[in-house]
């Protein structure tokens, strides 16, 4: 039976155990309190890649703030314009947020995407190509123990995401954690989305993200982004957490996890070290 799509984090979180949404408030209260001896750097110069999987209707005006608020340090630039940095012999110079999002929710296009036009924000978008377009009601069963039901983007909304500045990456076609598949499998799951991305939208799919995201947990870092080099990748997305003072790598490429609906003090603890 198809369940009904949820719109609110708060909906959300819901399908986590009361020990989990205890835990996270515990969380919460540990970051507020650290926070305070945190601050972000205004001087030195580097690249910050927050990553997001959600804007859900109750999360549209905090995330507005988190823009708001990362615009007082730094100034945000798209994917290709990070990864032409990296890739560049030159030093970094100034200090710079680029934005992503996992996972292909539709609240992506209702909710992130106005805010961020509103911003001047480019963001990057990547996609499991099995989900993009599926029936209003697919449950997400590749996240929580517990399954929920999430819209996701479909091609049209894409295209139309497009012609607002965004753009998209690849994040395989069914969501598997790399470290458990094969050689062949991964280059399948990597080749199939990338070429199902490119015929969709006409354009070519240069960034890859991978599904989890932790190295030498969630994939293989001696051969997983070599694999999506082979293919014409530019960069290979993780989620270890970055830091200000060292350049990132384009392929094993750090990024800090932001929730559209913490507070500033969240993002000034993560993005200070």
């Amino acid at each position: 039976m198809k369940l009904q799509p949820i719109n609110n984090f708060s909906d959300f979180m819901s399908a986590y155990s009361w020990q989990e949404r205890l835990r996270s408030k515990v969380r919460d209260s540990a970051v507020a309190s650290l926070s305070l001896f945190k601050r972000i750097p205004r001087k030195d110069n580097w690249i910050r890649f927050p990553y997001y999987h959600h804007v859900f209707n109750d999360e549209r005006e905090s995330f507005a703030r988190q823009l708001k608020y990362m615009k007082n340090f730094g100034d945000f630039i798209s994917l290709d314009d990070a990864i032409e940095m990296l890739e560049s012999d030159s030093s970094i110079q100034g200090r710079y947020f680029c934005i992503t999002f996992d996972d292909g929710f539709k609240n992506c296009a209702t909710n992130a995407v106005p805010i961020l036009i509103n911003h001047n924000a480019p963001a990057s978008f990547f996609l499991p190509t099995k989900y993009i377009g599926s029936a209003s009601g697919e449950a997400l069963d590749f996240w929580l123990p517990t399954r929920v039901s999430v819209e996701f983007l479909n091609w049209e909304d894409c295209r139309e995401m497009m012609r607002s500045g965004m753009s998209f990456g690849a994040h395989t076609v069914s969501h598997r954690l790399l470290i458990d598949l094969s050689d062949t499998e991964v280059e399948k799951e990597l080749r199939d989305s990338k070429e199902h991305i490119e015929r969709e939208l006409q354009i070519p799919c240069q960034h890859f993200c991978c599904p989890v995201g932790q190295p030498d947990i969630d994939f293989f870092t001696n051969r997983d982004p070599e694999i999506a080099r082979r293919l014409g990748y530019r960069s290979f997305l993780t989620t270890r957490r970055g830091s200000a003072s060292r350049k990132p790598k384009p392929m094993l490429l750090e990024r800090d996890h932001v929730i559209a609906g913490w507070s500033n003090h969240q993002l000034r603890y993560f993005f200070s070290s």
